[in-house]
């Protein structure tokens, strides 16, 4: 079995190939290397049965050239320095390819949620949001969800963030609850993204969505509303899995019915009376499908496993499930790959709105947010694919993080950074 390849390894790969296509400033090259600053911090939580329990965090503030940092907050076992600089460098690509005022940042604590009780939990997102706020805000750094956050604790940490400050601060971080200064679509916002992302694809391919086969790896919050859209674009979600099984139906399954039963049994697919079949949760890449989207954790798809694929389109809703060799791969294959920094940009496209709502203490409906990512994602989406058509030999990552950096390089260059 191969070494499981750094992420940030893996970013400075995709950053390197893209600068030389581009053949930009060397000085761009090596301010984008390392992330600007990196905090790691170890605070208290006390525990229900009145001991204490010291836990580890971190955020990472990759690049501000375009503006204040931005980027979710994980709660994970496995979180450590290494994934929190990737995370944090992806967001600086991503913002810049939606053309968002932002730069990367990531923050995690290393936790299993699931072993704390609800008041533990809080106690744990106070603790660590007293721990980094001397370098967040909402004009400096503002974090959101991502992997086992949500915007019960994400409110939390606003409420202690408030309590620190002496004022509400509500712009400080994004994901809250609609009543307490959220945006109207966030919450399916990730996901809604990744489909449209798969709609634009497949015009492009000539793929008929109408009845097109879909195999989702992840059916937490992103993959989730991605099978959701995906459906009502036409397409036929013949699978979905994640760490409990992967459940299928070859007809399609019925995707609200699979979002109502897992929001009653443990977020969990397992057990899905409306499947015909349920196998193992590795099976996801021996399902033959027409669209593909890995909306589950990072390096998925690797060298070891690529030849699997036999989707026409890949969507990325996860960051990073894609390594650098599995990409060579598929693009042998002709596979055609909507890069994470595309294709899920929706989330911090509208945690940017609700962050300008916030700012200006006024609220959109529904359907402007919807509109606005619409907008953003679709010209994002022809920028990049226009540069994938005009370049040889090169993915749409490459291409997609090529636009990104030239935004950045110019931001550099007019700033007086290069």
């Amino acid at each position: 079995m191969t070494k499981k390849q750094s992420l940030y390894q893996i970013v400075l790969e995709q950053v390197k190939t893209a600068c030389e296509v581009l053949e930009v400033d060397e000085a761009v090259c090596e301010l984008l290397k390392e992330p600007m600053r990196t905090l790691i911090v170890s605070f208290p939580v006390k525990m229900d049965d009145g001991s204490i329990r010291v836990f580890n965090g971190f955020r990472c503030q990759h690049n501000d050239v375009l503006g204040p940092t931005k980027g979710g907050i994980r709660f994970h076992p496995q979180v450590d320095m290494d994934e929190v600089k990737a995370l944090a460098a992806w967001m600086t690509y991503k913002c810049s390819l939606l053309g968002l005022p932002y730069g990367g940042g990531k923050g995690g604590v290393e936790v299993d949620p699931r072993e704390l009780s609800q008041a533990e939990l809080e106690r744990l997102a106070r603790g660590y949001i007293r721990a980094i706020a001397p370098i967040i805000g909402d004009h400096k750094d503002i974090p959101a969800p991502d992997v086992n956050t949500n915007p019960q604790i994400i409110a939390w940490m606003v409420d202690e963030f408030a309590k620190i400050r002496g004022y509400n601060e509500p712009g400080v971080l994004t994901g809250k609850p609609i009543n307490f200064g959220g945006s109207l679509g966030r919450t399916e916002a990730t996901g809604y993204g990744t489909a449209l992302a798969a709609k634009l694809a497949a015009e492009k391919i000539g793929l008929d969505l109408n009845g097109a086969r879909v195999v989702v790896q992840g059916f937490g919050n992103v993959g989730s509303y991605a099978a959701k859209y995906l459906a009502e674009f036409g397409a036929k979600v013949i699978a979905a899995s994640d760490i409990s099984a992967l459940v299928y139906n070859e007809n399609g399954l019925n995707i609200e019915e699979l979002m109502n039963y897992t929001a009653s049994h443990d977020k969990l697919v397992k057990g899905f009376p409306g499947a015909t079949k349920e196998l193992e949760p590795e099976a996801w890449l021996d399902i033959e499908c027409d669209i593909l989207v890995p909306a589950a954790l990072e390096n998925q798809i690797t060298e070891e496993n690529a030849h699997k694929v036999t989707a026409k389109i890949i969507s990325e809703g996860a960051n990073g499930p894609t390594t650098p060799g599995a990409d060579r791969i598929l693009s042998e294959k002709g596979i055609l790959v909507i890069p994470d920094i595309l294709a899920n940009a929706g989330g911090v496209t509208v945690s940017y709105f609700e962050w300008v709502q916030n700012l200006m203490n006024f609220y959109w409906s529904e359907e402007e947010v919807i509109n606005r990512l619409n907008e953003l994602m679709i010209k994002a989406f022809e920028n990049v694919y226009k540069v994938y058509t005009e370049y040889e030999n090169i993915n749409m990552r490459t291409a997609a993080y090529m636009v990104a950096i030239k935004r950045l390089a110019e931001a550099m260059r007019v700033r007086g950074w290069c």
